[in-house]
C-alpha cells in the first residue's frame, strides 16, 4: 500500500471512530464496524429502537470538500452491501434506512438520514 493510500486509510479510520462516538452520544448502538462483501462495503451499522441504519462516513480535510464527498454511485453500492447483510442485523419488523455522516476537521458532524431511497 503506498504511503499516500495508508495516510488516507488511516484518516477513514478515525473518521469511523469519531461518527460511531457521534452516532451513541444520539443514542444508537453500533452493530458493527467495517463490512465488506462483494457489492461494496458498509463503514457502520446502528440500531436506535426499530431502526438500523447503514452508515456511509466520509472524512474530509476541509468542510468546502463535504459536499462532494458522496454521489449516487457510492450510495448505491452501500445499499447493495446493506441489502446483502441486512438479514444479520434487522427484523422484518424493523425500519432499515441508509445514513451518511459528514466529517471534517472543526466541524459539528452533518448526519444525512435516509440519503438512498432506491
Amino acid at each position: 500500500m503506498s504511503r499516500r493510500r495508508a495516510l488516507a486509510e488511516r484518516r477513514g479510520r478515525r473518521g469511523e471512530l469519531l461518527a460511531a462516538w457521534f452516532l451513541r452520544l444520539k443514542g444508537w448502538r453500533i452493530l458493527a464496524r467495517r463490512i465488506k462483501t462483494p457489492r461494496g462495503e458498509v463503514d457502520l451499522v446502528a440500531r436506535r429502537g426499530r431502526t438500523v441504519a447503514f452508515i456511509e462516513v466520509k472524512w474530509r480535510r476541509t468542510a468546502a470538500e463535504l459536499d462532494l464527498a458522496i454521489d449516487e454511485y457510492r450510495l448505491r453500492r452501500v445499499a447493495a452491501a446493506a441489502e446483502a447483510v441486512a438479514h444479520r442485523f434487522a427484523a422484518a419488523d424493523d425500519d432499515r434506512r441508509i445514513d451518511v455522516l459528514l466529517l471534517a476537521p472543526g466541524r459539528f458532524p452533518r448526519h444525512i438520514t435516509n440519503a438512498w431511497m432506491g
